[in-house]
């Protein structure tokens, strides 16, 4: 078969190319930013995968207690830089809130390797500081895995949260005392057993 019967054979036309790429893009839901937003997702999500790799070496001495913050970083960061917060949503940009939620989700996961010299020296004391950045972290945790896996997830992690919070207001057989704010955002953001396990 010539060449040019091939081609002809097996041409396909730009719009039905530009219909499948809408396709896989509303169907995956995340947004495919140009410029350097895009750059940005790239290279984070590549530094993140070279961090993975890095750290499962036998080179990597470095501790889960600093290791699961800095993956928890870069997966809060990654949510809201490539998944919009509705579909109706801009697909192409950025918009300056979701930077900001970005490196608020950044801060909030790096205090925990920043401060974790005085965390060990007071735990399960938090003072304001750290209730400040754990319920910061938690609320963005909350909606980045809104924006990445759906609702579903996001709502029963709540569910577990309010429960958490409330146990004493619930029938006999599954009642607890409950916990404060204080306990509940320590607990959850502070400890190894919270959002880091």
């Amino acid at each position: 078969m010539t060449e040019n019967k091939l081609s002809k054979r097996i041409s396909i036309d730009d719009s039905s190319v530009d219909e499948a790429t809408k396709l896989v893009e509303s169907e995956s839901g995340s947004r495919l930013p140009a410029n350097l937003g895009g750059k940005v997702i790239l290279l984070v999500a590549l530094s993140w995968s070279l961090f993975q790799l890095w750290y499962a070496s036998p080179f990597s001495l470095m501790s889960s207690s600093f290791a699961r913050p800095i993956h928890l970083a870069f997966a809060i960061f990654l949510a809201f830089l490539a998944y919009p917060a509705f579909k109706k949503s801009a697909q192409n940009k950025i918009p300056w809130h979701d930077w900001l939620f970005a490196l608020l989700g950044v801060a909030s996961a790096m205090y925990l390797v920043f401060a974790y010299e005085a965390l060990a020296t007071r735990p399960g004391i938090p003072n304001t500081t750290d209730l400040v950045f754990s319920g910061v972290g938690m609320l963005l945790l909350l909606e980045a895995t809104r924006r990445a896996l759906g609702p579903p997830l996001m709502v029963v992690a709540a569910v577990f949260l309010f429960y958490t919070y409330f146990g004493a207001y619930f029938p006999d057989v599954i009642s607890h005392r409950g916990a404060s704010l204080e306990r509940l955002l320590s607990h959850q953001w502070l400890t190894s057993e919270g959002v880091k396990e």
